[in-house]
């Protein structure tokens, strides 16, 4: 019985450890060697929702569904669902970015005049569900590009994010905007993670 608890825990960790996928599109993790500081720029435009053909069609059923058991409910989401990126999903890809540098070697923010952007653009999204006796990951895809503040066209680096899942612990985590921030602070550590290992 022990060895399969081990064996089902081996598992489990592995999955966890290889879910997130990257793919360099252009440049070289090289390029991004001795940069020290990020300007941050987050972008939703042309966001992809699972079983859905755009975001606008999601936000409509969703706010329908509220409405119906109580109007009102449907403008609440909406605003929710727009107020949690720079209230929650951005301060959670800085915080789990940063905290990877003990010493600050390298860190990311908004607005801190740094010389190199770092671009997040979120191209899905799926906020997964925790109803008590089921639940589901949130699960996110990004493409991360750097290039020279204030020179967008001249793109140095650029990968592909995908998998990313965000969950809470013990599976506590039956708020939307909570699970997706989970998968934003996963981003940011596996973007962290590769540039401490590949950026030299």
């Amino acid at each position: 019985m022990k060895k399969q608890l081990m064996l089902i825990a081996v598992l489990f960790c592995t999955t966890v450890m290889f879910s997130q996928k990257v793919k360099v599109t252009q440049g070289d993790f090289k390029n991004l060697k001795g940069i020290t500081a990020y300007n941050l720029e987050f972008d939703y435009s042309n966001l992809s929702i699972p079983k859905y053909k755009s975001e606008d069609e999601f936000l409509e059923d969703k706010m329908a569904k509220r409405d119906e058991k109580e109007e009102g409910k449907g403008e609440n989401f909406k605003e929710s669902w727009f107020a949690d990126r720079p209230n929650r999903y951005e301060p959670k890809f800085i915080e789990s970015f940063n905290k990877r540098f003990d010493d600050g070697e390298i860190k990311v923010g908004t607005d801190i005049g740094a010389e190199y952007t770092m671009k997040v653009h979120t191209t899905m999204m799926y906020a997964g569900y925790n109803v008590g006796v089921v639940r589901q990951n949130s699960k996110i895809e990004a493409t991360i590009s750097v290039y020279k503040t204030g020179d967008p066209t001249n793109v140095i680096f650029s990968a592909d994010y995908t998998k990313v899942e965000g969950n809470g612990t013990f599976g506590m985590d039956y708020d939307s905007g909570y699970r997706i921030s989970e998968a934003y602070a996963k981003l940011a550590k596996e973007v962290a993670a590769n540039i401490q290992k590949k950026a030299k």
